[in-house]
């Protein structure tokens, strides 16, 4: 199977999710509620005023060094072992999209006033890769087993976010949809890509939702 040798994007994408942490601290504090909306936390009213960049940079950002420790830690693992398998621009379409249709879920259905940041939209975009990937190669054990590893880890994840009041559980899950249509779309290098059918289906279903949640965010308040 085609394996890039260095995961550059990985850590290309660690160093500047923590040099924004540092600005965050120098600049007020990463949990302070108004240096997070300095640096572009994703919040409903100013995204609604054309600050379409808001379902961006959330990826970036971090609330307090727990929340970084944990999804840098997790975007270790998950780039380690996931870049060499896509490639290197695969790879962060898939996280950098991923990110923003769970962004854009979060617009869409979370709190209107509701300020939320972080890495989990992408995270839980790479691990629903993994679903898809385990649904295309039926034939390669690696990837049944991994894909029902990160199947539970998911659903685990889900009921924590679920339970607890401090996560964008919506992000989470517009991170999964994203990211497991984005493993259809983009498949794996070197002719192990699904039917381009699956393909152009799964670019329609993302455009589809995509566009519903950003209509529907626009429009409450």
């Amino acid at each position: 199977m085609y394996r890039e040798r260095e995961p550059y994007v990985t850590w290309f994408l660690l160093a500047l999710t923590v040099g924004v942490f540092v600005l965050e601290t120098i600049s007020g504090g990463s949990q302070s509620t108004s240096t997070l909306v300095n640096f572009g936390a994703k919040f409903t009213p100013m995204i609604q005023d054309g600050q379409w960049w808001r379902l961006i940079a959330p990826i970036f950002l971090h609330i307090g060094i727990f929340h970084i420790l944990m999804n840098g830690f997790t975007l270790y693992i998950m780039g380690r072992s996931l870049e060499p398998l896509m490639g290197h621009w695969r790879f962060f379409v898939l996280y950098m999209l991923s990110g923003i249709v769970g962004n854009l879920a979060s617009f869409a259905f979370g709190g209107y006033y509701t300020i939320s940041a972080g890495a989990s939209t992408s995270l839980f975009g790479t691990f629903a890769a993994f679903l898809a990937f385990a649904l295309m190669y039926r034939d390669n054990p690696g990837f049944q087993e991994l894909g029902k590893s990160f199947l539970t880890l998911i659903v685990l994840n889900l009921i924590i976010s679920l339970v607890g009041s401090s996560f964008d559980v919506w992000g989470h899950i517009g991170g999964i949809v994203g990211g497991f249509f984005l493993g259809f779309v983009l498949g794996l290098p070197k002719g192990d890509r699904p039917k381009l059918i699956i393909r152009i289906i799964s670019v329609i279903i993302i455009v589809v939702v995509s566009y519903f949640m950003y209509a529907r965010g626009m429009n409450i308040g």
